[in-house]
């Protein structure tokens, strides 16, 4: 473990300020900071910075400043070509990451650590599998680095899209920090309208003495979000006549393939009381080999709640039996309005012993674990308003799910420090268990388990070797030349109905990845860089095991799906200006036997699951400029444009997707964020986000997606004011979504939301 719309206008606009690299400085040495990203010259993160390629960051106090950041995601809101799909604050599972060419249905395309430990939840690819941003705190943030593609031979190939390292906190001298924060959404949709409200506190201390270092955070999460899912029937679904209790109040719209449909109620608003706890031990042996050990702990109380706006004559709420709408008859199920509760908590582990002589040799020895203690969801299988008292339902239990990781590395310099060679070794080991039961239970809110319904069982193991050599070759020529030996494994794998378990045989892949990065000092002020990577994306334990039985065949699912294969490349030209940083990077990835959902309509009856799409290529362009007291002293800014070209150019087993777009990868991005600094104690942040018109299916056949399980286009702006009180008191004020836009992806964002907070630092 490491120490240390709208409009396309909008998107020009934003060009015209685009968001920059980021290299690094040593902690004692001075910082110049540039908008959002800090300039420095040697890394304090764990990632691999000497590599020629493109590097973002942010650090801690520049999202104190500039972000109104409730979770540890937020601090990603405006780098270039990332996006996070956070739909409400607090959401634990659905807010993945999306970067250059892949969408946020892709969660497994990049990789997310803390202090080094794996925070990606690989055990799956797609919403539910969201990296666990819980396990670090926007209060703890030391900072945070982006290593853009596949091109550190240190990363497994789920690196093709980005890799996301937070550098928490460890003090040098005494510290404790308090803040509490309030914040308010207004949200008006279909027939919803009402506020919802939350509120965050958290502390943490921490002190060096001698050999040792300690930091503690705590910190509590209260937020009701909006309703993220609504009830609805095609309208051509329902039977035409005087049948069923007549009903008012449902609400007319389009779905995304601008069919008629009726909105019947607002679902899954969810309450969500998390806490969260981090302690970090440090101890110098000598002074230079540390130890260090990190414990997490994370748990969340969640209910998700229904609203139905079918009234009967006498005006009362209707949430089931027959009803008629317009004219036509439908059936409600217990499951169109079905509210849920949610009992978690998660461990989290990382044990490392590093040296950090900058001679000869350096090594280190990191592991870490990540244990679902207690994971379980309830939901009933009668019908509201009968379930808030109990009654009937199901319990899904994944206990026994996690993952460990050990990692041995070495870096050799055999001319010394500061010579020309540098050269990255390592060992590596993963492991994923995904262990899922589904019961009856007598009583929903709080009975036992009972009989089986379904169960997914599977593990993986990827073991890898990696080396790599950054060599200056000359004055002003840099190279890195690098590959990664994997060896993967799925095992134990088995599919159960309420009757019968299915087994699978074991598997296994090897496969070799190259990466090259080459880096040219064409003058003082202009740096050229060019850099390739394979990346190898291995399937996922659900991707394999978690799908269904059906007349004891196997359905929904494939144990034989092929890894992802992909080929990325970029070359970029940097220019330093005297008062900031103009970057541009031009993009390509190749992807073979891509792993989506699809239906297969090459097989009669055609089947929906994951399955390997077989070519996907994407191009694309990337701006980014910073600069830094732009016209007046305290004035910096920060901002990117993203142009990508997706599209997929073979799919034989569904035809109708060739030539369409990749799914959530929209072809226009755009960010911005300008802070003013007025005096001392003032500061004024203006942001800005922009993405365009994307779709949710291979074949592109949903062109609405401003509705309800579409993916929409949207420009929201952010604001955000500061002022420090006193040395140790600071006051925050902040909006998110000024404009109240409305946008969707599958489910709905956040519509304008106010923050306020209060802060102490000694």
């Amino acid at each position: 473990m490491p120490f240390r719309h709208r409009p396309i206008a909008a998107a020009l606009l934003a060009a015209l300020a685009t968001a920059a690299h980021a290299t690094h400085e040593a902690e004692d040495a001075p910082v110049k900071t540039l908008g959002t990203i800090t300039v420095t010259g040697q890394r304090v993160s764990s990632l691999p910075t000497q590599i020629p390629t493109t590097v973002e960051g942010i650090s801690g106090r520049q999202v104190e400043q500039a972000i109104n950041a409730t979770d540890s995601e937020d601090a990603l809101k405006y780098l270039p070509s990332l996006n996070v799909r956070k739909r409400y604050i607090g959401d634990y599972d659905h807010a993945v990451l999306a970067s250059r060419a892949s969408g946020t249905g892709n969660s497994a395309r990049s990789l997310v650590y803390a202090d080094g430990i794996l925070l990606s939840n690989l055990l799956g690819n797609g919403a539910t599998y969201t990296p666990r941003w819980g396990l670090v705190t926007p209060e703890e943030i030391e900072r945070v680095d982006v290593l853009y593609g596949p091109f550190s031979a240190a990363y497994p190939g789920n690196a093709v899209g980005a890799v996301v390292d937070y550098v928490t906190r460890m003090p040098r001298r005494f510290e404790a920090h308090l803040k509490a924060s309030g914040f308010s959404q207004g949200y008006r949709q279909y027939g919803t309208d009402a506020r919802y409200h939350g509120s965050q506190a958290s502390g943490s201390i921490g002190n060096r003495s001698g050999d040792w270092a300690w930091w503690i955070d705590l910190n509590r999460l209260d937020s009701d979000g909006q309703p993220i899912a609504f009830a609805n029937r095609l309208v051509a679904d329902g039977k035409p006549g005087s049948g069923g209790r007549a009903v008012t109040g449902a609400v007319a719209d389009r779905n995304p393939k601008n069919q008629d449909w009726w909105i019947l109620g607002a679902t899954n608003q969810a309450h969500t009381v998390q806490d969260h706890a981090k302690a970090k031990l440090a101890y110098d042996f000598t002074p230079t080999i540390r130890a260090s050990y990190t414990l997490g702990w994370w748990r969340n109380e969640a209910t998700r709640s229904s609203t139905s706006y079918l009234r009967d004559a006498a005006g009362q709420p209707v949430y089931g039996g027959s009803v008629n709408i317009d004219g036509r008859q439908f059936d409600l199920k217990a499951s169109d309005f079905a509210p849920s509760r949610g009992a978690l908590e998660h461990l989290m582990h990382g044990l490392s012993v590093k040296s950090h002589s900058q001679g000869l040799w350096d090594w280190e020895v990191a592991a870490s674990a990540y244990d679902y203690r207690r994971d379980q969801v309830r939901t009933p299988t009668v019908t509201l308003p009968a379930a808030e008292s109990g009654g009937e339902g199901q319990l899904t239990d994944m206990d026994g799910t996690g993952w460990r990781t050990l990692a041995l590395k070495g870096s050799w310099r055999p001319r010394g420090e500061g010579g020309s060679h540098l050269v990255d070794l390592g060992l590596q080991s993963e492991r994923y268990a995904l262990r899922t039961r589904v019961s009856k239970t007598a009583d929903w809110l709080h009975g036992a388990a009972g009989a089986r319904i379904s169960a997914f069982t599977g593990n993986t193991r990827l073991d890898s070797l990696y080396a790599q050599d950054t060599w200056r070759f000359a004055d002003d020529w840099r190279t890195t030349l690098g590959g990664r030996l994997e060896r993967w494994q799925a095992y134990g794998g088995s599919l159960s109905n309420a009757n019968t378990t299915k087994p699978f045989g074991e598997r296994s892949e090897t496969f070799f990845s190259p990466k090259a990065a080459l880096a040219y000092q064409m003058a003082p002020d202009w740096t050229l860089k060019a850099s390739l990577g394979r990346a190898v994306r291995m399937p996922t334990v659900a991707e394999l095991y978690q799908g269904s039985i059906a007349t004891d065949t196997i359905v929904n699912n494939d144990p034989n799906l092929k890894p992802e294969r992909s080929w990325t490349s970029e070359l970029t030209t940097e220019h330093q200006l005297e008062h900031g940083l103009l970057r541009a990077t031009a993009f390509q990835e190749h992807t073979r036997d891509a792993l989506y959902s699809q239906t297969n309509v090459t097989v009669t009856p055609s089947v929906t699951n994951i399955q390997n799409v077989d070519a996907i290529r994407t191009l694309g362009l990337e701006l980014a400029w910073q600069a830094s007291d732009l016209g007046l002293t305290g004035l910096d800014l920060a901002s990117s444009l993203t142009y990508a070209d997706s599209e997929i150019r073979r799919n034989d087993r569904f035809p109708a997707s060739v030539g369409k777009w990749q799914p959530r990868v929209p072809r226009w991005r755009a960010n911005l964020l300008a802070t003013y600094r007025l005096g001392e104690r003032w500061s004024a942040t203006v942001g800005a986000r922009y993405s365009g018109r994307q779709y949710g299916t291979l074949d592109n056949s949903d062109p609405n997606g401003a509705t309800y399980t579409g993916v929409s286009d949207y420009f929201v702006t952010d604001l955000r004011l500061r002022y420090q009180l006193a040395r140790q008191w600071t006051v925050s004020l902040g909006v998110d979504n000024l404009n109240d836009a409305k946008y969707w992806a599958y489910h709905p964002y956040t519509q304008r939301t106010v923050f306020a907070e209060l802060k102490f630092d000694q």
